[in-house]
């Protein structure tokens, strides 16, 4: 995955299919990319408001707010 275009589509798959919300890490891990990267991509989504996000303890769950 070199291109951030893709990174940017298979995190916005990744959350239309877990609706109940993945945090930074949990994408880190499943995607195999760096957490600094998911970061800056759920940073552009939430300033499109794409995403939501919902603080839980120090974590920091989001959501797809589109259309699946």
């Amino acid at each position: 995955m070199t291109n951030p275009k893709n990174k940017k589509e298979a995190i916005v798959e990744l959350l239309k299919k877990n609706t109940d919300g993945l945090t930074v890490i949990e994408i880190s891990k499943i995607l195999k990319i760096s957490r600094n990267t998911v970061a800056v991509v759920l940073a552009e989504l939430k300033g499109a408001e794409m995403i939501r996000v919902r603080p839980v303890g120090k974590a920091k769950l989001n959501y797809w707010k589109g259309e699946k």
